[in-house]
């Protein structure tokens, strides 16, 4: 009787697998359809500027470290995470024999040398060249005083790179893993300018190559790259994107089962907040109101308070947004930024410095006039054409009318690339824009209101912010953290730029696709997805 019931079960075991690779064989080969918010403007990873750009070179290009699974910093090109030397201010990497091009050429020490000093290199006008500030000699190539092969970085031999740094950087790994990435030396010199604008006019390291973008269309593939080191273990061979700003569209496609991952927003995230298929958690980025100060009606602190007070930030979110946004409290995040001292959130710890205040609000708008000598201003705001954006600009728009006497705000709302060229050409009045963080660090929020950051586009000038900030760059543990609150209050203070929420992300993922995750840093990377 025992030999019968286990030659029964070794059956019901053998038919539950044979089932079960039935189903995987199934899946086998079947492509991963996702959809993005808007166009991206470039794959090139030197002069990429906005997120939908970041997300076709996440899942495309890949640097000395990367992130698992779990979003944990791991080696990637490099064969694996250093320790560095000279006071943290010296590291030397070994990258993997095998580490290759999509075009099967290997991935040299050389190819981050020239993808560094590219970017640092004024003429290329990269727009977060700054993220290199701690490299030795970077101050005087960005100011042309010196030759970019004079930055603190490399080529040993083929596979040895060094990096030398001005001081030690508490979230360094984090800048190898997100921003510090190759580009292939020999598409560069043969590209030139064209490099990056378009899927042909690129070649990648990562697990996917881009297929099919032009440079303007709204789809393309991320195809699998056979010549990435370790692409025995990405399990979906193609994955088809579509740019879908309309999110009813979206949503019919999920459920049609035509897409398999996309965003939603708003009113349909608070309604369907329960679905098993929603995923939701807050992201690292800040959403904010610049305003031109190279345009005089415009360059007023009196215009940014007023307007700032006159914003409820928790009505925004819960009442306008409904999708898990919080509202700022100053220009620092939530869970950007711990106390060394208690491990608590900078965020909290410094608290709500941006009350609305529709009486002060009043105050500073009444001030304004006589300063412009008027009784009436129609301003401009500038806002992506994306529901989300749209929706955020009305709110602004009719607070603002409501509150403030006087006041008309017109609206401009276009599609993601053409506001960065206007942000970049200064061709706006007020602009509702946002920052998305590659690492946690209160300095990078803090930076966008210094006056030599290439993406500050109000180019306003504090001498008193620039200095805390600068004084923060040679301090470190308990002394730096003080020092970078004592910026957050002061920035805040006169409103460097309006600080309004944390954007929360939610996406509709089938349930059919696992391993997808995401974090305050990152997007999902399609390399860890799989058919379920």
């Amino acid at each position: 009787m025992k030999h019968k019931l286990l030659t029964l079960a070794m059956t019901i075991l053998m038919a539950g697998s044979l089932a079960a690779c039935g189903k995987s064989a199934a899946h086998s080969g079947k492509t991963l359809n996702v959809t993005l918010p808007d166009e991206p403007a470039t794959v090139d990873p030197n002069t990429a500027y906005d997120t939908n750009s970041a997300s076709l070179i996440t899942q495309t290009m890949e640097g000395l470290y990367k992130y698992d699974k779990n979003n944990r910093i791991v080696a990637g090109v490099a064969t694996k995470v250093v320790k560095p030397t000279n006071n943290g201010k010296t590291y030397r990497f070994q990258l993997r024999k095998n580490a290759k091009w999509s075009n099967g050429q290997p991935v040299t020490a050389n190819d981050f040398v020239t993808s560094f000093r590219r970017t640092v290199n004024p003429k290329t006008k990269a727009q977060f060249a700054s993220v290199y500030d701690c490299f030795k000699n970077f101050d005087a190539v960005q100011a042309g005083k010196m030759s970019p092969d004079k930055l603190g970085v490399k080529a040993l031999n083929s596979r040895t790179l060094q990096i030398q740094l001005t001081r030690a950087v508490p979230y360094f790994n984090d800048l190898v893993t997100n921003k510090y990435l190759p580009i292939n030396s020999k598409s560069v010199s043969k590209y030139g300018k064209q490099f990056g604008t378009s899927s042909t006019k690129s070649v990648y390291d990562g697990p996917y190559k881009l297929v099919g973008w032009s440079g303007s269309n709204s789809s393309w593939h991320y195809v699998k790259n056979p010549y990435y080191w370790n692409a025995h273990n990405v399990k979906i061979p193609k994955v088809n994107v579509t740019v879908t700003k309309e999110q009813n569209t979206a949503v019919n496609l999920f459920k049609s089962g035509k897409i398999q991952v996309t965003s939603v927003t708003g009113q349909y995230v608070r309604e369907n907040k329960n679905d098993p298929e929603m995923h939701t958690h807050l992201t690292g980025r800040e959403n904010y109101l610049y305003f031109n100060n190279k345009k005089p009606q415009t360059d007023s602190e009196n215009l940014r308070q007023a307007i700032s007070a006159v914003i409820n930030r928790k009505e925004l979110v819960n009442n306008v947004l409904q999708d898990g946004s919080k509202q700022m409290l100053s220009a620092v995040p939530e869970g950007d930024q711990k106390d060394p001292a208690n491990g608590k959130d900078m965020a909290k710890e410094v608290g709500n410095l941006l009350p609305q205040n529709v009486a002060k609000a009043k105050q500073y708008w009444n001030a304004y006039l006589k300063e412009v000598g008027k009784k009436q201003v129609t301003l401009n705001l500038l806002t992506d054409d994306t529901d989300q954006d749209k929706h955020t600009g009305e709110y602004i728009q009719s607070v603002a009318q409501k509150n403030l006497k006087g006041l008309k705000v017109t609206m401009t709302s276009i599609p993601h690339a053409q506001h960065v060229s206007r942000d970049f050409a200064g061709n706006f009045e007020m602009n509702l824009t946002g920052w998305s963080t590659n690492w946690l660090d209160a300095s990078d929020f803090l930076g966008l209101g210094t006056s030599t950051n290439q993406v500050n586009f109000t180019h306003l000038k504090n001498a008193k912010f620039d200095s805390l900030m600068n004084q923060s760059n040679h301090l470190s543990g308990q002394a730096r953290y003080n020092k970078l609150v004592q910026a957050d209050k002061y920035f805040t203070a006169f409103k460097g730029y309006v600080p309004l929420y944390q954007p929360a992300q939610a996406n509709l993922i089938s349930k059919h696709v696992g391993g997808l995750k995401y974090s305050l840093l990152n997007d999902a990377q399609y390399q860890y997805a799989y058919w379920k």
